[in-house]
């Protein structure tokens, strides 16, 4: 982490609003909503300690350039809200900065397949030929995936098989302008930033994000 993070001092957090983390769940990221304009956000990282949640930092972050939206739909600039877990392999196009998860360092042919009527819709293929839609070439989008993690919206676990047109492609990645700008709908933070949060997740702490307007954790 770095200097903007608050290291692990008890403090007032929104974890304890949750209701829906598993109970195995030892770490969580919270994305939020703020004042400034409905792409920027703060996340949040914690971790719980018993029954207790304690925060880790606190850092400016950027989502879909429309905010937050609960019917989130292929195309469109939202950020999905939820309860998600993240993919088993994290991803970049740099090497591994020290993720304690799988590490596939992308290569050319290497595609997030966004081809809604496509059976491998939403998820990674290498193959030399564009699957389609508006499917990701990794390998190019620097810097926005120097590294990255994939959020499991609209994937398993968190839906059976992946729906057409429900979305694809929601990633934890870097900025892809210095100072931040606003995503199709992933979560995005400054290259140091990203990188802690990427070192700090534990797969055997069964880490989940939460992405929702600071309205929908009040209501608990």
């Amino acid at each position: 982490m770095t200097a903007e993070s608050r290291t692990r001092a008890p403090v007032a957090n929104r974890a304890h609003l949750l209701t829906t983390l598993p109970c195995d769940s030892t770490q969580v990221v919270i994305v939020t909503d703020d004042d400034r304009s409905p792409s920027h956000a703060t996340l949040e990282t914690l971790v719980r300690t018993g029954d207790r949640w304690e925060r880790v930092s606190e850092l400016p972050a950027r989502i879909g350039r429309d905010g937050f939206s609960d019917r989130h739909v292929e195309g469109v600039p939202t950020t999905p809200t939820g309860v998600f877990a993240f993919g088993p392999t994290m991803y970049g196009i740099s090497p591994d900065p020290g993720v304690r998860y799988p590490y596939h360092r992308v290569a050319p042919d290497d595609w997030w397949n966004a081809a809604p009527e496509s059976p491998a819709y939403n998820t990674f293929q290498h193959t030399d030929r564009n699957p389609g839609g508006e499917s990701e070439a990794l390998w190019r989008e620097a810097p926005a995936y120097t590294h990255f993690a994939v959020i499991t919206y609209n994937m398993p676990p968190t839906v059976p098989a992946p729906v057409p047109y429900a979305g694809s492609g929601i990633f934890l990645h870097e900025f892809s302008r210095p100072g931040g700008n606003a995503t199709a709908g992933c979560v995005s933070l400054a290259h140091e930033n990203l990188a802690g949060v990427l070192r700090w997740l534990d797969p055997a702490a069964s880490p989940h994000i939460v992405l929702a307007p600071r309205q929908w954790l009040e209501r608990g």
